[in-house]
């Protein structure tokens, strides 16, 4: 009987020892923080997060940014001269129309047809600016003999540059199928109506040719 008993209480006694070994093993370390215990990394701060989450691969984040750095970049003051320099000279390419210095609603063989077509033009929306101006000054003057004719007046401008409007568009699709054909003249009509109805001095680019030259 006592060496039963000594078996029991040994047998008791692994078995107590093998259940604290496992719930040792599975238990956090208690010397390392919660965060080191679950993950075996510390959790990184939601500043951190934020800034690396969403990253281009180019290194930048989605808001433009590029990772923030200890020191900023300056500019030498050669670089600030040749920054003003390129812009200088890309500005005069654009003025002149050169097309690599054009925007992508000025590029293009059709684009340039259109901006001669109405530039070797006198048309009548032309006029359209100085037109509205003087309707304006009429209407803040407050005279009730000038403003019985703004309205009239008004329809009569809107009618005009309808009228001008359709001309430009045919004579434009036929030139564009004469000299480009197969080329796309989709929103050519409302470009050269709204370059139509620009003050001739104030268009961009720059009108290469007058009024009367061949193109």
């Amino acid at each position: 009987m006592p060496v039963f008993r000594r078996s029991s209480a040994g047998a008791a006694d692994g078995k107590a020892t093998d259940s604290e070994a496992e719930q040792s093993q599975g238990a956090p370390d208690k010397t390392k923080p919660p965060a080191e215990a679950g993950k075996g990394r510390p959790t990184p701060k939601r500043s951190d997060a934020e800034r690396n989450r969403y990253q281009t691969i180019t290194g930048s984040t989605t808001s433009g940014r590029g990772p923030r750095t200890g020191t900023k970049a300056k500019l030498t003051p050669e670089d600030k001269a040749r920054a003003r320099s390129e812009r200088a000279r890309r500005t005069e390419a654009m003025r002149r129309g050169e097309d690599w210095a054009l925007g992508p609603r000025d590029r293009g063989p059709i684009r340039k047809l259109a901006r001669d077509y109405v530039d070797a033009h006198r048309r009548p929306s032309e006029y359209y600016m100085y037109v509205l101006i003087i309707l304006l000054v009429a209407l803040l003057s407050r005279n009730a003999t000038l403003n019985t004719y703004v309205s009239p007046l008004v329809l009569v401008l809107i009618a005009v540059v309808v009228v001008d409007a359709y001309l430009i568009r045919r004579a434009l699709h036929k030139l564009a199928a004469e000299r480009y054909p197969g080329e796309s003249t989709r929103g050519v009509t409302t470009y050269a109506v709204m370059r139509s109805l620009q003050i001739r001095r104030f268009r961009m680019p720059v009108p290469r040719l007058k009024p009367g030259d061949e193109f």
